[in-house]
């Protein structure tokens, strides 16, 4: 049986933190979503912590996604989740020490696969290498993934679905879900949660950020 798909709301602009995430978690909070996040740069670490407090307050389960790839920059990203209080840590190239990290603060990881560079992301690397590059991770004991699908220089909706369906573990489709085309995409290849940032901020679903929330949310669950 499929899973129904989660949407984690990313307050994100091209992969940094808008600087209004709180105003703008305020005016959300009561939408249908549950699953709230950001990314590490650029809001102040006490603006941070505040917010993910409110937004745990408020009954959300919150996510960090970093979008870093040297060593020390993937620990200080853990290390902010942890100050935070985050429930999940996204992104990071996979280290032991991030890991270990997460694992020793009892942080779910669920760091990223394949080549990824840049900002905004880059995806490459073979669906085959994604697949065992993961299944390596998992007896680590990192929780799940983060699958840039959509930032993938080859056939994403492929990738998204073999992905998925070759790893036992939860995975996250996240980055440039833009479309009803791609939540068809998403509820077909049926991850465990997906992302939605930059797509809000321009509008791409039609109405309020809270009504474009309530609208994503609806056409996930809608059964056809």
């Amino acid at each position: 049986m499929k899973n129904n798909p989660e949407l984690i709301v990313m307050l994100t602009y091209n992969d940094c933190t808008v600087k209004n995430a709180q105003e703008i978690f305020e005016q959300c909070k009561n939408s249908k979503a549950n699953f709230w996040g950001f990314k590490e740069k650029p809001l102040p670490l006490d603006e941070m912590k505040k917010l993910y407090a409110y937004m745990k307050k408020c009954g959300k389960t919150t996510f960090l996604e970093v979008v870093e790839y040297t060593e020390k920059e993937c620990i200080e990203g853990a290390k902010i989740a942890i100050q935070c209080g985050c429930d999940i840590l996204m992104g990071t190239l996979f280290f032991d020490s991030v890991n270990e990290l997460c694992q020793k603060h009892n942080l779910k990881y669920m760091p990223f696969v394949g080549q990824v560079t840049e900002r905004p992301s880059i995806l490459n690397g073979s669906i085959e290498e994604m697949v065992n590059e993961a299944n390596k991770y998992l007896e680590k004991g990192v929780y799940g993934f983060d699958l840039l699908g959509y930032r993938y220089t080859g056939d994403a909706v492929t990738l998204n679905k073999e992905f998925v369906s070759q790893v036992n573990a939860p995975v996250c489709i996240a980055g440039s879900i833009n479309s009803y085309k791609r939540l068809d995409e998403i509820k077909d290849a049926a991850p465990w949660t997906f992302t939605i940032g930059s797509a809000f901020f321009e509008n791409k679903f039609d109405g309020t950020f809270s009504e474009q929330i309530d609208k994503v949310c609806d056409y996930i669950n809608k059964t056809i």
